[in-house]
């Protein structure tokens, strides 16, 4: 392992990664901390085996809140994974796009509207039919917690996280979430509880109180599939009324 100091710039370890960070924003927050550690290792004078040692250069909180704070210098904003996040650090969050109705909805095999697709968390025995509600807060879950949870909700969440809806989850019918992935936390979270889950769902046109029912029983969508296969695989949402 070697460190090569570059014209203009530090460039630590080259030939320590092989392969490129997964996206842009792990790959930015790897460069900047791999300049800061190459940084602080070149002012110490030390070896890495003595550097690795002293507390006094470990990373400290101050240089996590630099390097987001340089990110966010860029224009750069956070997915959110839950609305609470954008409630309360608005400054670092994207909003949501709004709730999309385009009026030019594609058709199932019986002409009813599909007001969206997602990918399937795990395959259920059967298609699910229930109500859309939309699960976005926690006023929403503190009223279906002390009220209960309406029979045949499927809730529209956008907490791929899980932990918004964690205490009535295992209550709902089904999960249709407008974020993350098949391998997100909530997508872990249902397949444990037995709830049928679409993830990366995108909609157009559901509202509340929709009846709906979605394509649960297709196969569970995959992962790794290219770009033409994942759409594909991607389960519909189909409107009653």
């Amino acid at each position: 392992m070697t460190d090569t100091v570059a014209a203009g710039g530090v460039t630590p370890y080259p030939d320590k990664w092989a392969r490129p960070s997964g996206t842009p924003i792990v790959e930015a927050y790897h460069t900047a901390i791999r300049k800061i550690v190459a940084e602080r290792l070149a002012a110490s004078g030390r070896t890495w085996e003595e550097a690795v040692q002293d507390k006094s250069l470990q990373l400290t909180r101050e240089d996590f809140e630099k390097v987001e704070a340089e990110l966010l210098s860029t224009g750069y904003r956070f997915q959110m994974s839950a609305v609470v996040s954008l409630q309360e650090e608005p400054d670092k969050y994207a909003a949501p796009a709004e709730r999309a109705d385009s009026g030019a909805q594609d058709s199932d095999e019986q002409g009813r509207p599909i007001v969206g697709t997602g990918d399937n968390v795990f395959k259920a025995r059967a298609d699910v039919e229930g109500t859309a509600r939309f699960v976005s807060d926690v006023e929403r879950v503190m009223e279906m917690l002390t009220e209960g949870v309406p029979e045949g909700t499927i809730a529209v969440i956008d907490d791929s996280g899980g932990t918004l809806t964690a205490p009535i989850l295992g209550d709902f019918a089904a999960v249709i979430c407008m974020g993350g992935t098949v391998r997100s936390h909530l997508g872990i979270l249902t397949r444990e509880y037995s709830v049928p889950c679409l993830m990366a769902a995108e909609l157009d046109g559901l509202s509340e109180g929709d009846a709906i029912v979605v394509e649960y029983s297709k196969p569970a969508a995959d992962a790794y599939a290219d770009a033409a296969t994942a759409k594909a695989q991607r389960a519909r949402i189909i409107k009653l009324s």
